[in-house]
């Protein structure tokens, strides 16, 4: 499957973006997908994830409640809503599917580029 993010941007502290990530290439309701994270200098870190079917959701503990990931199988896409964004949301947000559990990271194998979202202070 192919994943290409969209939507990234600069925004102030507590302002909300949207991602959208859409999928080609193989059938987008046979995925888990997530979102990850990566800063300048560290590693990536998981976001948030979502099943194949929208119905369950699993969220890293520094976005919940302020980050929403969602998903439209009949568009093949992901978004994650991001709200009162802090600058420590600041990062390369990627887009990735999984053919297993959502919630086990190891096996997001099919990534895309990659947005960037930057929260200015």
């Amino acid at each position: 499957v192919q994943l290409v993010e969209s939507g990234g941007g600069l925004v102030q502290i507590g302002d909300s973006l949207r991602l959208s990530c859409q999928a080609s290439g193989s059938t987008f309701s046979n995925y888990a997908m997530a979102w990850f994270r990566q800063a300048p200098g560290e590693e990536r870190d998981f976001v948030a994830a979502i099943n194949w079917s929208g119905l369950s959701t699993h969220y890293a503990d520094s976005v919940k409640g302020r980050f929403t990931i969602s998903r439209d199988n009949t568009k093949n896409t992901v978004y994650l809503q991001m709200n009162s964004l802090k600058p420590e949301d600041t990062a390369v947000y990627y887009c990735a599917a999984s053919r297993g559990p959502l919630t086990l990271t190891s096996m997001y194998d099919s990534w895309g580029q990659g947005t960037q979202v930057t929260v200015s202070p």
